[in-house]
């Protein structure tokens, strides 16, 4: 009798183990206290798109099946819409609570290159409030929400982007201009309609600086290109294994969400892709970002909490972020915090992490006018490969271009005389890199604070990069070094 209930005893405690939450670990031992994140529950109850009668051949848009199929789960409570192998035709998706978007193998959401079939909303962009085109995918207030499988999500942003000659080929230009519509603002650039150049014309940094009639906003339509994943007030949100390429704007943002889990997706644009950030985690509190790959035409894994005034008066910074067994390929930075911080970033742990032909492995900007404080970052254990420049960041004169754009107009550190210290100072302090190897960078290091409020309290342990050119310091304060080590070759 005791062998039978041993081995029920050893079930029972196996069946407790395999339940336990499997994201727990990356929460534990953090040098600042973190809750744990799980991934959401979403109810037992499936539905196929293909039974709404969608066409899978890419010929026919899918847009009123994809929401009757969403609107008829949640009627029910919720449960998981799976698109199988084929390719989806489709306009904007906005999912509701307690649902989840499964994509099986093969399958290939792809949203329409049409601006009517996306209104304009409300939302927030580049830490702005502003407005913009509907996002593909959107959820705003939601909780339990989740997109996993492992096709792949296309938002069309060849549909939507401009472009810079430089940053394709000869035979890339000429296919890509020759769209009907398009207009060759000079010699080496071009954008995607009038609407767009118009939109261009009245704004700064992608978001209208004036105010717009109804019927200007309307016109200038093209040039408002949304953010293809776009999740606003979420609680409980899942992003796993899927694939998100080719955006309109940044790739996937979450905004003033909580708990959110992002693990083994891959977020990719093509490197000439204007605003092409990877992934934007704005706002956020409590969120693991693990075990995924991002490869971009501009910042990879970028941390934000919204823009100058806007961002102050929002106030809410991001938090309790986990970055984990990431890789970053090409972009503008491998990890990213700025230049959008104003509402402060903190409690932030990056570990484990590798990133391959960067402009930049760790970058950390800002600007005059922000405000804001970025502290308590923690990076622990990251590996660099064909930096162009900089392995390491700090620059709080960010001006809206990539540093290779900078030094390529060939702008140098300059003595700046100090200003008041005012709500609009932005404060990067206390932050410890550790147990980095970085293999070939243009640049090693460069320190370039505010003389009225110097980056401070930076801690570098373990260090060993091969550059071209040695470590810069101004403006830079209780910068501790220990077994740093660089190499110019």
């Amino acid at each position: 009798m005791k062998k039978p209930l041993l081995t029920m005893l050893v079930l029972a405690f196996f069946a407790v183990a395999s339940a336990e939450n499997p994201y727990k670990r990356f929460t534990q031992n953090l040098p600042f206290p973190m809750p744990e994140v799980s991934a959401p529950q979403i109810p037992q109850r499936e539905v196929k798109l293909s039974s709404y009668g969608a066409d899978g051949t890419g010929q026919t848009l899918c847009t009123s099946a994809i929401s009757q199929a969403i609107a008829d789960l949640s009627a029910q409570g919720g449960g998981r819409l799976t698109v199988p192998r084929g390719i989806w035709l489709t306009g904007p998706i906005v999912l509701k609570s307690n649902i989840e978007l499964h994509l099986e193998h093969g399958a290939v959401l792809q949203f329409a290159g049409d601006e009517s079939l996306y209104p304009l909303v409300s939302i927030s962009f580049e830490g702005l409030d502003t407005r913009r085109c509907q996002s593909p995918i959107s959820a705003v207030g939601q909780t339990n929400i989740a997109i996993t499988g492992h096709g792949a999500i296309d938002g069309n942003g060849q549909y939507w982007r401009p472009l810079k000659k430089s940053k394709v080929t000869e035979s890339q230009w000429k296919k890509m201009t020759s769209v009907t519509g398009g207009v060759m603002k000079r010699k080496d650039y071009w954008v995607p309609s009038q609407g767009y150049d118009k939109g261009e014309q009245m704004s700064s940094m992608n978001v209208p600086d004036k105010e717009l009639s109804d019927e200007e906003w309307q016109d200038i339509r093209r040039f408002l290109r949304p953010v293809m994943i776009s999740l606003v007030d979420c609680k409980n949100v899942l992003l796993k294994d899927v694939i998100f390429q080719n955006s309109p704007a940044w790739n996937i943002h979450p905004l003033m969400c909580e708990n959110v889990i992002i693990d083994g997706v891959l977020a990719r644009n093509p490197a000439y892709a204007q605003n092409g950030d990877a992934l934007d985690l704005e706002s956020c509190k409590n969120a693991l970002i693990v075990n995924s790959k991002f490869d971009a035409g501009d910042d990879g894994i970028c941390i934000k909490s919204g823009k100058d005034a806007d961002g102050r008066r929002r106030g809410r910074p991001c938090e309790n972020v986990v970055v984990e067994g990431c890789t970053v390929f090409a972009g503008h930075g491998g990890f990213v915090v700025g230049s959008e911080m104003s509402g402060g970033v903190r409690n932030i742990m990056v570990r484990e992490c590798q990133f391959l032909g960067t402009d930049v492995g760790l970058r950390f900007k800002s600007t005059r006018g922000r405000g804001g404080i970025v502290e308590n970052i923690y990076v622990d254990g990251i590996s660099m490969n064909d930096i162009t420049t900089y392995a390491l960041t700090f620059n709080m004169y960010y001006g809206g271009k990539s540093v290779a754009e900078v030094l390529a107009d060939g702008t140098t550190v300059q003595e700046v005389p100090a200003m008041p210290v005012t709500e609009e100072t932005p404060i990067f302090r206390n932050i410890d890199i550790r147990n980095v190897v970085c293999s070939n960078a243009g640049f090693a290091m460069e320190f370039n604070g505010l003389p009225e409020m110097p980056i401070d309290g930076i801690r570098l342990k373990d260090i060993v990069i091969r550059a071209k050119n040695d470590a810069t310091f101004q403006y830079a304060r209780n910068i501790t070094k220990e077994n740093v080590n660089i190499i110019l070759k």
